[in-house]
C-alpha cells in the first residue's frame, strides 16, 4: 500500500498521532503534501531549520522551537476540516519532559478536534510515555516498477535502459536503493558506460550498505567448482532455487543452517552460491545489531531486515550466529532482555518473511544457539558439514595445487584430520616458503587436534539430528573412521 493511502484512512479514523519512518523524508512530505491538496486539508511543516510553515502564526511559532509548534496546533480552528502538521526528526527532542508532556496533553484535545501531527524520520525512538499514543508507518523503498519509472525519466532510449533480461538485471541491481540513490546510480551508469549497466549500480550500492553498518554485499567470483565436495548441500540449494516452469508466490526457498568444524566450507559456499544462481550475497553482522541507546538494538534489526526484503532476490549470510544469540536464554540478567527480543524479531522474520530471501546461516557450536532456532520452518534443512572424507580432501588439493601453482606430483602430508581451510593454508605456506608441502605442513596443527574433544562432541550431537552436506541423507557419525583419525597416512593426489 502506498504511503498516501495509509496516512488517508489513518486520518479518517482519526489517529491523532502518526510516525512514518522513512528514508526518504522529502519523498514522504511530497506524498503527504498531494493527500492533503486532493483532499483539501490544511498541511503545516516544522522542521528545526525552517521551523513552521503553512499556518498562519506569530513570529514565536514560526521560529525553531520544537515545543513552541506542538502548541500552535491548539490554535488551528474547529471547522470539520482536518489539519496535518508535520515534524521532521522530532526523536532528536523526545529527550525532552516538556515536549513529551505536551504531545500527552494533546492527544484527546486533537482527536476531537481534527488535528494530527505527523512525525517523519529514519527511526523510531519513542520514550515509553509516547509508545501507546503514536502508530508507526513504513514509507516502503521504491519497488521495482517505480524503479523501471526512475531509469525511464533519466534514460533518453531504450538503448539506455534496455529491455528484456538486462533490465531485469538492471532492476535487481537497483532493488533496495530509495528513490535518490537511485537517480544518482542510473546517472552514474548513464556518464561511464552511456546507458544503465547494472556493475555501476551495485558498486554505488555497495557503498551505501558500508555507510549503514549492518550490512554488506559480497560481489566475489566465487563459484562451487572453486568448493571440493560438499555435494549433497550445493545440489540441495541449487535445486531448490531453480527456476520454476510454473512460478508460484506461495512456496519459496527459506535457506538452511550449516552447522561444521571450523574451516569445512560453511562461509565459502554462502559466497559462491550468490554467484551460482544469479543472486547477491548480503551478509549480515549480527554483532553489529547491538545497540547502546534502549530501543536502539531492536530498530537496527528491523532496518536490516526491511534493507534485506527490499532487495530481493537476494542470498542473506549470517556468519557464527551463536556468537550473536548464544545468550539469548539469560538475556534478562545479563542485557535487559535485549538480546532475546533480537532473537524473537529474527525468529519471526525466519519463519514469516514472504521475499525471495535465501538465508545461509552458519554455526560452529550448536550448544549455544536456542533451540527455537532449529524448529520447522525457520529453515528448509540443518546440515552438518564434518572432517572432509578421503575423497574430497584430494580434489581439495588438487585445486589449491593449481591455484598456487606447485608441482601435483608432489608427496602431500599426512592429512586425515584436516579441513579445507587447513590444505589450502598449508599450499599456500608452501608456495610463500618455497618448500616441499610436507614441510609446509610443520607449520600447520588442525583443528581436530586442538579442538578434539569439541570436534567430537559437535560430531555427536549432529547425528541423526542433522543432513550430511556431502552424502545427503540423514548424517552419521563414522565410529570406525573416527577411531583412525589420529593414523598418520602419506597419500598422492590424483593428477590429471
Amino acid at each position: 500500500m502506498r504511503l498516501a493511502n495509509e496516512i488517508d484512512e489513518l486520518i479518517r479514523a482519526g489517529f491523532s498521532n502518526v510516525w512514518i519512518r522513512s528514508d526518504e523524508p522529502d519523498d514522504a512530505l511530497t506524498d503527504l503534501a498531494q493527500l492533503c491538496q486532493t483532499q483539501n486539508w490544511r498541511l503545516a511543516s516544522w522542521n528545526i531549520d525552517t521551523g513552521m510553515r503553512g499556518l498562519e502564526s506569530d513570529e514565536s511559532v514560526a521560529a525553531t522551537d520544537p515545543l513552541s509548534a506542538i502548541r500552535s496546533l491548539a490554535s488551528v480552528p474547529s471547522d470539520g476540516q482536518p489539519t496535518l502538521l508535520i515534524m521532521a526528526n522530532l526523536h532528536r527532542f523526545l529527550g525532552s519532559a516538556e515536549i513529551v508532556q505536551a504531545l500527552l496533553s494533546q492527544v484527546a484535545h486533537n482527536k476531537v478536534h481534527q488535528r494530527h501531527l505527523i512525525v517523519i524520520a529514519p527511526i523510531v525512538q519513542l520514550p515509553i510515555e509516547l509508545e501507546r499514543v503514536f502508530t508507526v508507518v513504513q514509507h516502503e523503498l521504491p519497488s521495482r516498477e517505480q524503479l523501471a519509472e526512475i531509469a525511464g525519466g533519466i534514460a533518453a532510449n531504450e538503448e539506455e535502459f534496455p529491455t528484456g533480461m538486462e533490465r531485469e538485471r538492471i532492476l535487481d541491481a537497483a532493488s533496495g536503493l530509495s528513490r535518490y540513490e537511485a537517480e544518482n546510480a542510473f546517472a552514474l551508469s548513464l556518464v561511464r558506460h552511456g546507458r544503465i549497466e547494472p556493475s555501476a549500480i551495485w558498486e554505488l550500492k555497495s557503498q551505501t550498505l558500508l555507510n549503514n553498518g549492518l550490512l554488506s554485499l559480497h560481489r566475489g567470483s566465487e563459484t562451487f567448482s572453486d568448493l571440493g565436495g560438499l555435494e549433497a548441500l550445493k545440489h540441495f540449494c541449487t535445486r531448490t532455487l531453480r527456476p520454476r516452469s510454473i512460478p508460484s508466490t506461495s512456496v519459496k526457498a527459506k535457506g538452511v543452517l550449516l552447522l561444521g568444524v571450523p574451516g569445512t566450507g560453511k562461509s565459502a559456499l554462502a559466497k559462491a552460491l550468490g554467484n551460482e544462481i544469479g543472486r547477491p550475497t548480503l551478509t549480515l553482522d549480527v554483532g553489529a545489531l547491538m545497540g547502546g541507546i534502549v530501543g536502539q538494538t531492536e530498530e537496527r534489526t528491523r532496518r536490516a531486515l526491511a534493507i534485506v526484503d527490499a532487495m530481493a532476490p537476494a542470498v542473506l549470510y549470517v556468519d557464527e550466529l551463536e556468537k550473536a544469540l548464544g545468550g539469548s536464554t539469560g538475556s534478562g540478567q545479563t542485557d535487559s532482555g535485549v538480546s532475546a527480543r533480537m532473537l524473537g524479531t529474527l525468529l519471526t522474520w525466519l519463519a514469516d518473511h514472504e521475499s525471495d530471501v535465501f538465508v545461509i546461516a552458519t554455526s560452529n557450536d550448536v550448544s549455544k544457539l536456542p533451540p527455537e532456532l532449529t524448529r520447522a520452518e525457520r529453515f528448509d534443512a540443518i546440515f552438518f558439514l564434518d572432517l572432509p572424507s578421503r575423497s574430497q580432501r584430494d580434489a581439495i588439493w588438487r585445486m589449491h595445487l593449481r591455484a598456487f601453482g606447485l608441482d601435483l606430483d608432489q608427496t602431500i602430508p599426512p592429512d586425515t584430520s584436516w579441513t579445507g581451510a587447513e590444505i589450502r593454508a598449508c599450499c599456500r605456506l608452501a608456495a610463500l616458503l618455497d618448500v616441499s608441502l610436507v614441510e609446509a605442513a610443520q607449520h600447520v596443527v588442525p583443528v581436530a587436534a586442538t579442538s578434539e574433544e569439541a570436534v567430537q562432541r559437535l560430531r555427536n550431537w549432529a547425528t541423526n539430528r542433522c543432513l550430511s552436506a556431502e552424502s545427503g541423507g540423514v548424517y552419521s557419525v563414522d565410529r570406525s573412521a573416527s577411531s583412525k583419525s589420529r593414523r598418520r597416512v602419506t597419500q598422492t593426489p590424483e593428477t590429471n
